[in-house]
């Protein structure tokens, strides 16, 4: 199945849901988000799941940041996690998404410039951060995560649930479970601090993931920021290591606007 096929299903269950879409988005401010269930056809998301690779052929990210495998060169791997990350941008999907959020001139990352697909395992997990700004070019900015969850039988119980932050860590989390054939959209700004609560079981919760940009910013103001980690509630230490990353990472980005090491993480095409 390619991925106009995989839109044209997309497309059926999203628009017979996007009243329920855009009422879930506009009452869930400041972090405003909206989930999908049964996006797609069951045998055809086990497909999908069955086609990710193993860890060990991903890229292990682990620091006091994060401990996650990610993946973006999709040529790599089976055909089938490419035509569903790339249904995601479809032309279609993306304008109903524009129509939900009221977000406009939404654009798709063909180079999955920090998307692709992600897989976590028992003690995996992702501090509370904020997205950076901008794409890879510093041209646009990043204002929506589309998160398509493919493992089945996930329970909230297993770890790995989504979080945010709309208070900050010093109040009380929002938990959107990481339930198999579930999308969950939010917005990225100066104020969505999110989580991946960390996996309590030895399965794997993979998550197929895309970033759409636009030229206008999702706050009334301008803003630019690099990916900003902080601690967990309780985790004082790390706290303090991480804001001071913080402000050492964004001292050399705007030294060096392109950064001093270049980022690796996009599907080079050639």
């Amino acid at each position: 199945m390619n991925r106009n096929e995989i839109a044209d299903l997309m497309l059926q269950r999203l628009v017979s849901l996007q009243g329920v879409m855009t009422d879930q988005w506009q009452g869930s401010g400041p972090i405003n988000h909206c989930f999908v269930d049964d996006l797609l056809p069951v045998e055809l998301v086990k497909r999908i799941r069955a086609a990710y690779p193993a860890g060990s052929s991903m890229k292990v990210k682990r620091s006091l940041r994060e401990y996650k495998y990610i993946a973006a060169q999709m040529d790599r791997y089976d055909p089938i996690l490419e035509e569903a990350l790339f249904a995601f941008q479809d032309s279609r999907i993306v304008d109903l998404v524009g129509k939900v959020t009221g977000l406009r001139g939404l654009e798709p990352d063909a180079e999955l410039y920090a998307g692709g697909i992600s897989m976590m395992s028992k003690g995996h997990f992702l501090n509370p951060h904020i997205d950076n700004s901008h794409d890879k070019s510093q041209d646009r900015y990043r204002v929506l995560n589309l998160l398509y969850y493919v493992s089945p039988d996930w329970s909230l119980a297993n770890g790995g649930n989504l979080e945010l932050w709309p208070g900050g860590t010093a109040k009380p989390q929002i938990t959107i479970e990481s339930r198999f054939n579930r999308l969950a959209i939010m917005v990225t700004h100066t104020k969505s601090w999110h989580s991946v609560s960390p996996v309590a079981i030895q399965g794997q919760r993979c998550c197929v993931s895309n970033y759409y940009f636009s030229r206008e910013p999702a706050e009334s103001e301008s803003y630019f920021h690099v990916t900003s980690f902080r601690g967990r509630p309780g985790q004082k230490v790390r706290d303090l290591v991480l804001r001071g990353d913080v402000a050492l990472r964004t001292s050399i980005r705007k030294l060096f606007p392109q950064g001093l090491l270049k980022n690796k993480h996009y599907y080079d095409k050639k």
